[in-house]
């Protein structure tokens, strides 16, 4: 189903019913913003849409039910309890596997969509779920302090899992923003830091985020994973630069 909900506040709200309602069988929970839809309107390529009129937030949500359960009216019963609290504004459920994968295809559309309009920053980051609505909000106020810029934010929110990205105006090149990227990164990654949340997610440290990881980290676990190195790979021949520095 995709539900469309009045804010990421209200996601997590709808999160906690769905966990109550399907349990286990909930096997992804995702947000979606309105932004990321016009990307896709934007430049390409156009998925179906669940909605005339796409609302600022929605929820993906998937269920994967054993044998014998009704994951149909599992999400009919989420839909209907969001919808009452006042959290659930619209909704489709699907009626079908085509259905389910045209839902699938519009999320996965979007980072196709954010690649061909080239982001300034990206960043992979994950927070606490309880304080996902909260760094949202502020992180706007952040990047819109920094200059006029577009940001979009999506992810698994089940996880606390989130990509959020900052964009050049409509019209303008990322390339003639290339000296803010330094800036932009380190004001969201400080952000995340100061939540409690960890800038770097579900791709990993790698090479790109080692000065993260270095100014981040706890220092002592850095030690400590130095050291292991060292001792497994004395000549630092093995993935050299990845994760720690050289």
């Amino acid at each position: 189903a995709i539900l469309a909900v009045e804010s990421p506040a209200a996601a997590l709200e709808l999160l906690r019913i769905a966990k109550a309602r399907a349990g286990a069988s909930l096997s992804a929970f995702e947000l979606i913003s309105r932004v990321g839809v016009d990307f896709i309107e934007e430049v390409g390529p156009e998925p179906r849409l669940p909605f005339e009129a796409s609302p600022d937030w929605m929820c993906l949500i998937d269920l994967g039910a054993p044998e014998g359960a009704d994951p149909q009216a599992d999400l009919e019963a989420i839909f209907a309890e969001g919808f009452e609290a006042g959290l659930v504004q619209d909704g489709v459920i699907a009626q079908s596997e085509a259905d389910r994968t045209d839902f699938w295809v519009l999320r996965e559309t979007i980072p196709e969509a954010t690649r061909r309009l080239g982001s300034i920053s990206s960043h992979d980051i994950s927070l606490p779920i309880q304080r996902v609505a909260a760094f949202i909000d502020r992180a706007a106020g952040v990047v819109a302090g920094l200059g006029g810029f577009r940001s979009n934010c999506f992810g698994q929110l089940g996880d606390g899992n989130l990509h959020y990205n900052v964009f050049p105006m409509q019209g303008r090149d990322r390339k003639a923003h290339a000296n803010e990227k330094p800036v932009i990164q380190r004001a969201v990654h400080d952000l995340v830091h100061e939540m409690g949340g960890s800038v770097s997610a579900e791709h990993g440290v790698g090479r790109l985020k080692v000065a993260d990881l270095e100014r981040y980290g706890d220092p002592g676990k850095l030690a400590a994973m130095r050291a292991i190195k060292s001792a497994l790979d004395p000549k630092g021949i093995m993935n050299p630069g990845a994760v720690l520095r050289v």
